[in-house]
């Protein structure tokens, strides 16, 4: 059975306030709040694998102190641009 998107998104968005760390809490649900309703099919996979991260590794990647793998470095700048504004 194929996971409906409005049910997925309420997935991903609860994943991304409940993380490990308060400050990737904050930064996942603002990115998550603002971006996941317009996200494809692909985006929304690539967000699903990123959650599947470490939240110290995350945290660094978004706050720039450790280089981003690249399948998520897009991602990451579009999170962190979220992050500081």
């Amino acid at each position: 059975m194929t996971e409906q998107r409005d049910t997925r998104i309420k997935r991903l968005k609860m994943r991304s306030m409940r993380r490990g760390i308060k400050e990737m809490d904050l930064i996942l649900s603002a990115y998550a709040d603002a971006n996941l309703a317009g996200m494809t099919t692909g985006d929304l996979d690539l967000y699903d694998a990123l959650l599947e991260e470490n939240d110290q590794d995350l945290y660094q990647w978004v706050t720039g102190q450790a280089a981003t793998p690249a399948r998520f470095g897009s991602l990451i700048g579009e999170i962190a641009q979220t992050f500081q504004n």
